[in-house]
């Protein structure tokens, strides 16, 4: 069957699967945070839309439930690792917080100003053209997301073999295997139905929520006890190298801050709501994270923390008793669904990327029966599961830390840049310029320090984002590629198209 003829076959049928933008209009899908949101409304004329209905509400459900994954039950181990004391990894959690709420409001300004859908991509775009957009979209295309999602996968696998192996940390290659079975499983449940694939996303995350919670009351009922013996600066590592390493995993648990810029465009009056959004979420993350970690150390010693790889497990075993196996279902749920959030919600900036022609085609394409962005799925599903290769989730951590903070200390610069090279631009919300400043002096700080602390990590970090230099110049910037090559992509794009069964926008195969 000829892709033209598959084509004109579905081409009404495709007005109702992709939007004007070309982005996925399944409701749910378009709309949906890193751990699943709400969705969209379908205009008139047979064409889906996607409407401003978004509440402050649903808004700040966005940014907690884009914050709030694996990091949480990861990171306490990675941040006392560098910081040696309870009590300065504790002001690490705090300073994490903080710091992400200041690049959110670095984000309000941007997103209220440039309302294009891709959301740093797009301010990167606008501010300092398509290669060092590109970068950026490399960078979390290829890195960001993938690995995170492997970090993840990871961690659900630790949760549920842990009770396994109570006395020593599970099999390295059982926990890997595990997790490419987690990431293989939610593949298929996003690629048939985006409503299974919601319906998993929104069980999940009443789980994660009950876990944390239920670890806080604990936490709190153990200080009304007077269970403060670990709490001091005892054994504090000073050095500045690992300071800036400790913010890595603390900056890691708070990933997600930026999400609600992804879909701006559905948020109700968002000069208003946008920073309001902000201001609760960022707020009621950073009470909730440390709190949690006050609760770990009321029972836990710091060398408890170091020595394991699952901190809530250890903690349930030690104040639960018999009902200890709850915790590690209820993180082993939260981590699962935090898997499922990300493959969820990467297609649209694969979209975003591919509309602007820095992506493949075949990104952009949904599949004509099941109505899912199956190929942005898959790609995302192969990449994760290359960085599985990598078991050390620390390891893992470094990659994504530095070149998350990297990036999004490039797309913080537009702000400043704006100001000086278009001063007349609309700004409906404008934060002051201190915020900016000292947004980019401690990106600076978490990215720079590291190289020399941890210099094989960031090593390979600085490498993946070098290889998008030959990607773009051969790909894109390259506009006269020889007609075998043009007719190589042609053909791979139709046989995949076919493989697949997707359609994108254009109702005609791409010519040569």
């Amino acid at each position: 069957m000829e892709t033209e003829s598959l084509n004109r076959k579905n081409s009404s049928r495709k007005s109702s699967i992709v939007n004007g933008n070309g982005n996925d209009a399944s409701a749910k899908l378009t709309n949906g945070d890193a751990d699943g949101g709400d969705g969209g409304d379908a205009g008139g004329g047979g064409e889906v839309t996607l409407k401003a209905k978004m509440s402050l509400l649903n808004g700040c459900t966005v940014i907690v439930g884009s914050i709030i994954g694996s990091g949480i039950f990861v990171s306490p181990t990675g941040v006392l690792m560098y910081t040696g004391s309870v009590n300065l990894a504790l002001i690490v959690w705090v300073i994490s917080g903080l710091f992400s709420m200041v690049g959110a409001y670095c984000y309000a300004e941007l997103g209220t100003m440039i309302t294009k859908s891709g959301a740093d991509y797009a301010y990167i775009m606008e501010t300092f053209g398509p290669f060092m957009a590109f970068i950026r979209l490399w960078i979390e295309c290829m890195i960001v997301r993938p690995c995170s999602q492997a970090i993840v996968a990871l961690t659900f696998s630790t949760y549920v073999l842990k009770p396994f192996f109570p006395e020593c940390s599970p099999p390295e290659d059982s926990a890997r295997l595990l997790a490419v079975c987690c990431i293989l499983v939610l593949t298929l449940i996003n690629c048939w139905d985006v409503k299974w694939a919601t319906a998993v996303q929104d069980i999940f995350t009443y789980a994660k929520l009950l876990a944390l919670f239920i670890i806080i009351a604990t936490g709190i009922y153990q200080l009304s006890l007077g269970n403060v013996q670990y709490f001091t600066f005892e054994n504090t590592d000073t050095k500045v190298t690992s300071i800036a390493l400790s913010f890595y995993s603390g900056l890691f648990a708070y990933n997600g801050w930026n999400y609600l810029n992804f879909i701006i465009e559905e948020l109700k009056d968002p000069v208003k709501n946008l920073p309001r959004a902000i201001a609760i979420s960022c707020t009621l993350v950073t009470v909730v994270y440390v709190m949690a970690n006050v609760s770990f150390y009321t029972i836990l010693s710091p060398d408890e923390v170091m020595g394991s790889s699952a901190v809530a497990v250890t903690y349930a075993e030690r104040a639960f008793g018999m009902l200890a196996w709850t915790i590690p279902v209820f993180v082993a749920l939260s981590t699962f669904g935090a898997v499922n959030g990300i493959l969820l919600t990467s297609s649209r900036l694969f979209y975003a990327g591919a509309n602007n022609g820095q992506m493949p085609e075949i990104l952009t394409m949904i599949q004509i029966q099941r109505f899912t962005p199956t190929p942005a799925v898959l790609a995302m599903a192969l990449l994760s599961m290359l960085y599985l290769t990598v078991s050390d989730i620390f390891a893992l951590i470094n990659y994504v830390g530095f070149a998350t903070w990297l990036s999004i200390g490039v797309a913080v610069l537009c702000l400043p840049w704006l100001r000086w090279a278009q001063p007349n631009l609309p700004r409906p919300i404008r934060v002051p310029l201190v915020f900016p400043i000292v947004y980019l002096i401690a990106t600076m700080f978490v990215t720079v320090v590291p190289m020399y602390a941890s210099p094989v990590e960031t090593g390979y970090g600085i490498l993946m984002i070098l290889s998008s230099i030959p990607v773009y110049l051969v790909f894109i910037a390259w506009k006269n590629k020889p007609i075998w090559f043009q007719k190589t992509m042609v053909s791979l794009t139709r046989f995949l198209q076919k493989m697949l069964m997707v359609l994108g926008k254009q109702t005609k195969p791409a010519q040569v």
